[in-house]
């Protein structure tokens, strides 16, 4: 439409405008106006904006982080000593898992899992303390240890058979943390030699009388066993019974004296006086004779005492030199009156005792041309040079029988 065709009122030509309406209020006004007003308020300002974002990004890390949470716990089944629990855990590995629990391990101690095996959700994990046992099994002793929390699991665990066996403390009693002593005593076979006979049993026996008796053998008065009756049975040992009988002797016996010599200037090499004459002592034995399984044996001495002491024999023995040459007795045949008088034999005695040496003196007359002692004690040259010097006072007539053989 061109411009002419427009009125000065700026309308279209022709057009005519309708008159205006009335203003009339609006339904709701109130209501509506405060629900815009709220609107208004909820609209978030840009400064708003910049304070939601930060609260976003912690919520979203929150989220991530349960979700670590979750997929870090563990439910593992923990069982000390054979007590079991459930638990959450965030242990990497088992040792980590006691330390959290406070249970601590020694080298006794088993734990399986090992230390040091990691640990993922649902494992079992088992700690089983070692125990000490005073083990003193058929006589032997010893210390060893034992996760077993019974006596009848320790035997198995030590592969003790236990059938049969004395056991001084019951299968079904605990071991307890401080450990146990425990005596066995396995069944074992003896076999006992007894009256010319056989006998073996079967027992658990501590000792072997203890097995004697439960053999049913008696032994009476000195009766013995081949083995030492206190000592532990082992199995298959062979014991003799020995059925014994005796009697005890009483016998005296002479303890010999022993001598002292002391040299003696004045007497003539060779010669000995006796100045104290040694005397024996006496001593009571006693001797046990005892007859084994009809067997006699060889006296055994089992006592003695001394009666009387022993006296020591004092002897002198000559060191001075003995003259051989008499001076009218030299030159005559000395040796043929010795193997008349005495056979030569310097040491003879006549058959009364009254005569000795190779020229058969009395004691009297020996003492007269100085001699000490008995003749048939001294030397043969002291002997011949007293009888020498008895010549030169008497001649031949001490000898009136074999006299005469000096001079041929």
């Amino acid at each position: 439409m061109s411009n002419s065709q427009r009125s000065s009122t700026g309308w279209p030509e022709g057009f005519v405008p309708a008159a205006p309406a009335a203003r009339l209020p609006r339904q709701g006004g109130r209501a509506a106006a405060r629900r815009q007003r709220q609107r208004a308020q909820q609209k978030p300002k840009p400064d708003a904006l910049r304070q939601l974002l930060p609260r976003a990004l912690v919520l979203a890390l929150l989220a991530g982080g349960t979700s670590a949470f979750l997929v870090n716990d563990k439910a593992v089944r923990l069982s000390v000593d054979g007590e079991p629990r459930v638990l959450h855990t965030f242990a990497d590995d088992v040792d980590e898992l006691l330390a959290q629990q406070g249970v601590e391990v020694g080298e006794h101690d088993i734990v399986a899992p090992g230390p040091h095996d990691d640990l993922d959700n649902g494992d079992e994990v088992a700690v089983r303390f070692g125990r000490p046992v005073s083990l003193t099994l058929d006589g032997r002793s010893r210390r060893v240890w034992t996760t077993a929390r019974t006596v009848d699991e320790a035997l198995r665990q030590f592969g003790v058979r236990a059938d049969g066996a004395y056991l001084s403390a019951s299968r079904s009693e605990p071991i307890g943390r401080h450990g146990l002593d425990l005596d066995v005593r396995t069944e074992r076979t003896l076999t006992f030699l007894v009256d010319g006979r056989e006998r073996t049993i079967r027992t658990n026996a501590a000792t072997v009388g203890e097995a004697v008796r439960e053999a049913g053998i008696a032994l009476h008065g000195q009766d013995a066993t081949s083995v030492d009756p206190v000592s532990f049975p082992r199995d298959g040992q062979t014991v003799s019974v020995m059925r014994i009988s005796g009697t005890e002797e009483v016998h005296e016996e002479p303890i010999p004296y022993g001598t002292d010599h002391h040299e003696d200037g004045s007497l003539f090499r060779g010669t000995i006086m006796v100045d104290t004459p040694g005397r024996a002592g006496v001593r009571r034995v006693t001797y046990a004779y005892r007859t084994v399984n009809g067997v006699k044996q060889k006296p055994r001495r089992i006592a003695e005492e001394v009666v009387s002491e022993p006296v020591k024999q004092v002897v002198r023995v000559g060191t001075k030199a003995l003259p051989t040459s008499v001076a009218g007795a030299d030159g005559l045949n000395w040796g043929g009156l010795a193997a008349c008088e005495a056979g030569g034999r310097p040491n003879a005695v006549d058959a009364s005792g009254t005569y000795g040496g190779l020229y058969q003196f009395d004691v009297g007359t020996w003492h007269a041309i100085g001699g000490s002692g008995r003749p048939q004690d001294a030397p043969a040259a002291e002997q011949t040079y007293r009888a020498k010097k008895l010549y030169v006072t008497r001649g031949a007539t001490p000898w009136p029988v074999c006299g005469r053989r000096l001079y041929r």
